[in-house]
């Protein structure tokens, strides 16, 4: 455990580069940041506001440069494969979220895309499984403690790492030490790569969402409200095991939701597959 234990924030922190995260292209700023308004447990609001002031900086003097070198480097085609071998490292940990939920449906569609993908998939840097009509869905230990009855306790806007709660940053650290990946780099003291990995999802899932995030900014009424509450209601439906039509705020907890029941939202749904170079 004490191997381990160093890789777990700064995996964690070079992952949350992606910030405040992942909107759809032309959603409604004023709309998102109303729906499904209620109640927010956001007792720092103060802190949590200037912190999320300093993510913004971080992010325009930091990630905005590096995604877009990203995106002139290198071509999409590597970019998409990039991005499915990242997906393909996650799902150990998503198995095992489905099988703690009891989801063996989800749980046996996460081992199915494992191994298809591992195999057929040349180590998972492509997607054949999505091809062969087991899609991808997301899950985490936040997730599992929601499912198991603990309460999400109050809003934080964490340094670099974005929006979370209590209960979703404890998933965060937990899923972090079970991921076998990190168990492999801290038993063989490479730390470069654990960072490595969370680095390149970050800087992956912002380059998909450069402009998208920036007309959201531009036409939001309260920035931080609108990250606020979208998070929460994605977080919401994922608990149910929704389909959800809201975008990604948090890079953290990335991915598309797990298929389901689909959810009436006015904000459109993130692309699946990254929008062709402009």
């Amino acid at each position: 455990m004490r191997t381990r234990l160093p890789l777990v924030l700064p995996g964690l922190l070079a992952a949350g580069l992606a910030l405040s995260g992942c909107v759809a292209p032309g959603a409604p700023a004023a709309t998102a940041a109303s729906a499904g308004a209620g109640e927010f447990n956001d007792p720092f609001e103060d802190t949590n506001r200037a912190i999320f002031r300093f993510n913004q900086r971080v992010d325009q003097t930091v990630l905005v440069p590096a995604a877009e070198a990203y995106r002139t480097v290198v071509p999409p085609p590597m970019r998409q494969s990039l991005h499915d071998f990242m997906q393909n490292l996650n799902e150990p940990v998503i198995f095992a979220n489905d099988m703690l939920q009891a989801q063996p449906q989800l749980a046996g569609q996460t081992l199915a895309r494992l191994a298809v993908n591992t195999t057929v998939g040349v180590g998972g840097m492509f997607d054949v499984a999505s091809r062969m009509g087991i899609p991808y869905h997301n899950n985490d230990f936040g997730v599992t403690l929601a499912t198991w009855g603990v309460a999400e306790g109050p809003y934080l806007m964490l340094p670099v790492l974005g929006p979370s709660n209590v209960r979703d940053l404890t998933g965060q650290v937990v899923d972090s030490l079970a991921d076998p990946g990190d168990y492999v780099a801290g038993q063989h003291h490479l730390i470069w790569a654990s960072i490595a990995r969370a680095g390149v999802s970050g800087i992956d899932e912002r380059s998909r969402n450069i402009e998208s995030l920036a007309d959201i900014e531009k036409t939001s009424l309260d920035y931080y409200a609108t990250i606020r509450s979208l998070y929460r209601q994605r977080r919401e439906a994922q608990i149910r095991h929704e389909q959800s039509n809201l975008p990604n705020p948090t890079p953290v907890q990335s991915g598309d939701s797990p298929s389901g029941a689909a959810m009436t939202y006015s904000i459109a749904p993130t692309p699946s597959r990254e929008a062709p170079p402009r």
